[in-house]
């Protein structure tokens, strides 16, 4: 009988690291408002909690999946499998390091006065 190996259909997600993005990267990674809703309701979630799946976004999965694609290589997420969940994590203290106070600025929900 073969033994089955338990590798990932799917290949690991690359990660950008915060310092090797530029602000202007950054910035255009969070003028989108899906992305704006990812990053915080991430920002409101424990580290590795939340799956891709349960973010409740008006997108389909292959949008998302690029909603999150951009977002880790803007250096805001970070990735890993656990089984067949993808779980995601903010990386809010990277970030801040390198761009202060942006990170704050999305996470403000300050609407404008009517």
């Amino acid at each position: 009988m073969a033994q089955r190996t338990t590798t990932s259909h799917r290949a690991a997600p690359e990660h950008t690291h915060p310092e090797d993005v530029s602000v202007q990267t950054a910035l255009a990674a969070l003028a989108d408002p899906v992305r704006i809703s990812l990053v915080r309701e991430l920002a409101g979630s424990a580290e590795w909690s939340r799956s891709c799946g349960s973010f409740d976004v008006p997108v389909g999965k292959a949008a998302l999946s690029h909603h999150f694609a951009v977002l880790r290589g803007a250096g805001l997420v970070e990735q890993r499998d656990e089984g067949p969940r993808r779980v995601n994590r903010l990386r809010r203290a990277e970030f801040e390091a390198r761009f202060p106070g942006l990170l704050e600025l999305i996470l403000r929900d300050d609407e404008p006065a009517a």
